[in-house]
C-alpha cells in the first residue's frame, strides 16, 4: 500500500504586492484504495495545495513535507515527482501548439514507464481508452488541447491518467465547464481507473455533482489555506445544504488564536 503524506504544509505566491502566503498548515493522508474530496470556496487554497504539490514554479513551499512512501517530494524535480507516481489533473489544461496527443501521450509515457511501449500494444491501450471517454481516434493527430472545447480537454486528462497509471492523482476541479454528458464520461473514467488500480485520488471541487458519481471515502473542507473539518459523504451533503459559512468562520477563528 503506497501513501501520500502532506505534513504541516505551509505555502507562498508571489504577487506584485510580494510573497503571500496561501497554504497555512495542511496536514493530510491519503492511501492507496482511498478517494478523498477535497471542498471549499474560491480562494481557500484548494489548487494552490494542488500545484505545490506538483511541483509549480510559482509556489513556493516555505514549510512542510510531502512524503510518498517516505520520499519527499518536494526535494524532486518536477518529472521525478511524476515518475515517483504522482498525477496532476489541471483545472485549465494547457494547449500546446504544434505536438500531437499521439506524441505528447508516448512521450510521457515512456518517461513515466522508464522505457517506450511497444508500439502495437501502445496504439491499442490508446485506442481502447479512447473508446471509453469517448473521444474520437482524430484527436490523436491534433496539437495537445488546441482548439478543445472544455470538456474535450477534461477527457483527456483522463486519458492521461489512465495511461500513465500513477499512484496518487490529484484531480483539480475536473468537474468545472462541464455539462451534464461530458461529467458522466469523465466521471466514469475515473472510476474504471480507480476500480483497476491501487491508486488513492485527491478530489478537488467545488460542488457535490461531482460526487454524485465519484463517490469519496472521505470529505474535507478546506478555508483559510488549511483543512477544517472531515468527515465522511454526509459532510458533503450538509455543505450542499448549508454552503461554507460556518467554515470560513472556524478558519477565520483559528487563524486567530
Amino acid at each position: 500500500m503506497a501513501t501520500l503524506e502532506i505534513k504541516d504544509l505551509h505555502a507562498a505566491v508571489t504577487t506584485d504586492e510580494g510573497s503571500k502566503e496561501i497554504l497555512k498548515g495542511v496536514d493530510l493522508t491519503v492511501r492507496s484504495g482511498e478517494i478523498h474530496a477535497i471542498m471549499g470556496p474560491n480562494g481557500s487554497g484548494k489548487s494552490t495545495l494542488s500545484y505545490a504539490i506538483a511541483g509549480h514554479p510559482k509556489y513556493e513551499v516555505t514549510s512542510g513535507e510531502v512524503l510518498l512512501d517516505g520520499e519527499n517530494v518536494l526535494d524532486m524535480s518536477v518529472d521525478e515527482r511524476a515518475r515517483a507516481g504522482l498525477f496532476l489533473a489541471m483545472q485549465y489544461p494547457v494547449e500546446v501548439p504544434g505536438v500531437s496527443m499521439s506524441n505528447f501521450l508516448r512521450s510521457a509515457a515512456t518517461s513515466v514507464r522508464g522505457e517506450a511501449p511497444k508500439l502495437r500494444h501502445w496504439v491499442k491501450e490508446v485506442k481502447d481508452e479512447m473508446a471509453k471517454l469517448d473521444i474520437s481516434s482524430e484527436f490523436a493527430e491534433r496539437s495537445v488541447n488546441e482548439g478543445f472545447s472544455g470538456g474535450e480537454k477534461k477527457r483527456h486528462e483522463i486519458l492521461q491518467l489512465a495511461l500513465l497509471r500513477p499512484k496518487f492523482a490529484i484531480l483539480d476541479e475536473t468537474d468545472s465547464g462541464l455539462d451534464v454528458d461530458a461529467l458522466r464520461v469523465v466521471s466514469d473514467g475515473v472510476n474504471e481507473y480507480t476500480a483497476n488500480n491501487d491508486v488513492g485520488v485527491m478530489l478537488i471541487t467545488h460542488y457535490t455533482r461531482i460526487l454524485k458519481h465519484i463517490h469519496p471515502d472521505f470529505v474535507h473542507v478546506f478555508a483559510g489555506g488549511r483543512i477544517v473539518e472531515s468527515g465522511g459523504k454526509e459532510l458533503a451533503d450538509e455543505l450542499e445544504e448549508s454552503g461554507y459559512v460556518k467554515y470560513i468562520e472556524k478558519a477565520g477563528t483559528t487563524a486567530a488564536v
